[in-house]
């Protein structure tokens, strides 16, 4: 305090009580978040008890990592502290997620030895944002399903709710599956496959089918598929013959031959699994039920 009965500080006076540099509060004197009270004969300015007050909420919500512009505003009242916080919280949950990220990139990079070219690829796919990988999924789902209105409603609902996400908080192993799914799912030839499966599911329903008919093809083929390797049933034998009856009926079995060709492939297989990685559970592909299946088919089960 100056030493002339006035009760007012000079910067250098504010510096020595609160700690702070007089370069730091002549720069938030200037930017108008501490203004003077008045300034002396000589041109200096001078503060008050009340700018002291101020001064140590402004360190403290500079502390708090708010902008100056932010702090204008809470102490001229257009905005409460509690609200700023809640959104500095917000911001501060999506840079934990986006280090979280990074960590586990790294961890992979780490792990598998990557190329700088590799590190490079995985971390600009790992860290899209969410809006942005949502894009992707919704891109390969419209074009798979674009035009095929006859399509089985369950099965478009299950591929456009499919979490083809990165958690917040992903492990290397879920890095690498987001990372080789983007890929995947980006590949034309993967692509025209995935249209071919949902342009068979079309042609085999009309506008008033059944929704969820798809689906219980599926599990019945798991069902009866999976009864008969149990029971050792060779695709070649006369029982094979009576589970493929059962199965598809009076159906043209070389049409099912190759629908079940597109639908059920190695690459198709590795699109479920990398979703099952994703979710952290595991999701049973049924492949080798699928693939008795397209044996006995192939071998004319029981003729």
């Amino acid at each position: 305090m100056i030493d002339d009965g006035t009760g007012l500080f000079t910067i250098g006076e504010l510096a020595r009580s609160t700690g702070l540099t007089v370069r730091t509060i002549r720069y938030w004197s200037d930017e108008g978040v501490l203004s003077p009270v008045t300034r002396s004969a000589g041109g200096y300015r001078l503060y008050d008890a009340e700018s002291v007050a101020r001064l140590e909420l402004i360190r403290t919500l500079r502390e708090l990592g708010l902008g100056l512009d932010q702090v204008r505003r809470v102490l001229a009242g257009e905005t409460t502290v509690a609200q700023v916080a809640a959104a500095h919280v917000t911001a501060l949950d999506a840079q934990i997620a986006s280090l979280r990220v990074t960590r586990a990139v790294l961890s992979t990079v780490a792990r598998r030895g990557s190329t700088a070219e590799e590190m490079t690829l995985m971390n600009k796919l790992a860290r899209l944002s969410a809006a942005e990988r949502r894009r992707i999924l919704e891109e390969f789902v419209d074009e798979m399903f674009h035009g095929l209105d006859t399509v089985d409603p369950e099965i478009r609902a299950r591929m456009r709710n499919t979490a083809a996400a990165l958690p917040d908080d992903p492990t290397p192993e879920q890095v690498d599956a987001w990372v080789e799914l983007a890929e995947l799912i980006q590949d034309p030839e993967f692509r025209a496959l995935m249209r071919r499966a949902a342009e068979f599911n079309a042609a085999d329903r009309g506008h008033d089918a059944r929704s969820g008919a798809s689906m219980w093809f599926f599990k019945r083929l798991v069902e009866l598929a999976g009864r008969a390797r149990e029971r050792g049933v060779a695709p070649g034998s006369p029982e094979a013959e009576a589970v493929l009856r059962d199965l598809l009926g009076d159906a043209d079995r070389a049409d099912v031959l190759a629908r079940m060709k597109a639908t059920h492939n190695v690459r198709a297989a590795r699109y479920r699994e990398l979703l099952g990685i994703l979710k952290g559970t595991a999701q049973p592909a049924h492949e080798e039920d699928f693939a008795w299946v397209v044996a006995a088919l192939e071998s004319g089960a029981g003729s």
